[in-house]
């Protein structure tokens, strides 16, 4: 019994080495251009892209799941997919639930609002404002942390292209949003036009976090260390930099 149970442990340890063949992304794909549908109903941006690129390195089969940003996290919990794929920064605020891959890239946040509008990303530059963030994203940390409590007027968003409709309508005077899904989701459209960046990119590291990387469940070192494998191979070929070259043009993205 005694030799059967020590073969039994053994076999367990054994197999609790080998790396994962398949891999379950989980996406919010209502952010371009980081995830979005095309005309076609196709999953596209940057972070399909990017996790295309990297589970090729680490020789995986990958799918993806979609559900709501703020739902992401719990999702990743219950086991529904296996790594968070979706523009997600890492915080220590987010690490307290979950792991994280190395950062993979940065991209600042900034404020889109009426062209020549004179507001200014602070406080003050917002009294009286609307400011509209996406449910669950770091945006939405830092305008309540920094600006709800100064009196300005946060609305949170299941998905941004709620928030954006309500740019247009007049129902928020700006939105807080990664720049390059402001650039590429927003004004370089018909639609963004009459619009722009407000002031400079927002900053507070504690709350904006040291980069994007894949969420893990808390524990999953086998996948963190396959994942950052991959993640290394392809910041050496430079497939990240072409990758942000075409999503990101004129924004650096790499991680300090």
């Amino acid at each position: 019994m005694k030799i059967n149970a020590l073969l039994g442990m053994g076999l367990l340890c054994s197999f609790s080495t080998f790396a994962a063949t398949e891999l379950r992304y989980g996406v919010e794909a209502e952010y371009p251009p980081f995830e979005s549908r095309n005309a076609a109903g196709e999953l596209e941006g940057f972070d399909i892209d990017l996790g295309k690129a990297i589970c090729q390195a680490a020789a995986l089969k990958c799918s993806w799941v979609e559900t709501s940003f703020d739902a992401l996290i719990p999702g990743l919990m219950a086991k529904k997919f296996d790594a968070i794929n979706s523009a997600m920064n890492i915080t220590d605020q987010r690490r307290q639930s979950i792991d994280f891959t190395q950062p993979i890239y940065r991209i600042p946040s900034q404020l889109v609002g009426k062209a020549g509008s004179g507001m200014e990303a602070t406080p003050e530059g917002l009294k009286g404002k609307t400011i509209g963030v996406l449910q669950g994203s770091i945006q939405e940390t830092y305008a309540k942390e920094h600006w709800e409590k100064q009196g300005v007027t946060v609305v949170s968003y299941k998905d941004q292209n709620m928030a954006w409709g309500d740019l247009l309508n007049g129902r928020i005077d700006a939105s807080l949003v990664m720049s390059a899904a402001g650039q590429a989701g927003f004004l370089s459209k018909p639609q963004g036009k009459g619009f722009a960046f407000i002031g400079k990119p927002v900053s507070d590291d504690t709350i904006l976090g040291s980069g994007i990387g894949f969420g893990l469940r808390k524990g999953d070192e086998a996948t963190r260390k396959q994942l950052d494998a991959a993640i290394e191979k392809v910041r050496a070929d430079g497939t990240i930099d072409k990758l942000a070259a075409k999503y990101f043009p004129g924004i650096d993205v790499r991680v300090k």
